[in-house]
């Protein structure tokens, strides 16, 4: 079956949030929600999740998952904000536990942090599958990025998050604890041995060199082709040493802090202290 997709593209963080929904009924999936933060004056705005909240309203879709394809580094999760208006459970990867340890431990975050995943309704593992109406989604473990990267296999569609980006920009970095260039080329492996049609829905964009407008659906067919990382059969060892090369080279991204100490708690902020403000720690030279 071939679910509707639509894409709501936020250019402060080159993320794509994703509506899912069945087409032989109203019940829908929303992926990589995005909740706005800005970082000078620590504040948040919700002006992304509403245009996606007020679109699935107008529609009269019914929200039955909120998927997180991974710990996002680069933006915070609007999931529970879209919960609270709309429903649906939180679902993310089962190796959320290694993130979580590892994590818990840079921030110091004490006995009180829950390492169990627990903030999520789902935990999902590779050969898993969930329903959107009469869709059947299935679930593949594609590490690499990070430990708990997840693909979602949604009839025609696969949602890989940052493991691919367009064909013409590439790969996911795997410089962060946990990640591994080895992993992650054999993750890709699993993504292009789906059928040739299956579209790729990727979860970022950064307008490769020569493109002048953003885009974020390619195909399976046009991965293996043209992806300049991976693509035309590039083996493993050449995919590494560049990857390698190249994560050395960049910096960390803008929304890194705040979003790990978010993401980890199923977007969730930190629990307010006795004056009833959050805080958010920074842990010097410890990233």
């Amino acid at each position: 079956m071939q679910p509707e997709v639509y894409g709501f593209f936020d250019e402060a963080t080159f993320t794509i949030t994703y509506v899912v929904r069945d087409p032989s009924s109203s019940k829908c999936a929303i992926v990589d929600s995005v909740l706005d933060f800005d970082y000078a004056s620590g504040r948040t705005d919700t002006r992304s999740a509403d245009a996606v909240i007020s679109f699935v309203k107008e529609r009269g879709f019914e929200v039955e998952w909120l998927l997180e394809s991974h710990v996002h580094a680069d933006h915070l999760s609007a999931a529970p904000y879209i919960q609270e208006q709309l429903g649906g459970k939180i679902g993310i990867g089962e190796n959320i536990t290694v993130v979580q340890n590892t994590f818990g431990k840079v921030f110091n975050e004490g006995t009180e942090f829950q390492r169990d995943g627990s903030q999520f309704d789902r935990l999902f593992k590779e050969g898993d599958s969930f329903h959107i109406g009469q869709l059947r989604g299935d679930v593949l473990h594609t590490p690499g990025h990070t430990p708990a990267c997840l693909t979602y296999v949604v009839g025609d569609a696969a949602f890989v998050g940052d493991t691919l980006f367009m064909p013409d920009f590439g790969t996911a970095r795997c410089d962060f604890p946990g990640g591994s260039a080895e992993t992650l080329y054999q993750s890709i492996q699993k993504i292009l041995a789906l059928p040739e049609a299956t579209r790729i829905f990727v979860g970022h964009d950064y307008k490769a060199p020569g493109r002048d407008e953003y885009a974020w659906e390619t195909t399976v067919a046009e991965q293996k082709a043209f992806n300049i990382h991976v693509g035309a059969g590039k083996p493993a060892d050449e995919f590494v040493s560049m990857r390698t090369q190249r994560d050395s080279t960049l910096a960390m991204p803008r929304l890194i802090i705040p979003s790990l100490q978010v993401n980890m708690r199923a977007g969730q902020m930190p629990p307010a202290e006795d004056n009833g403000i959050s805080y958010l720690k920074v842990p010097v030279n410890g990233i």
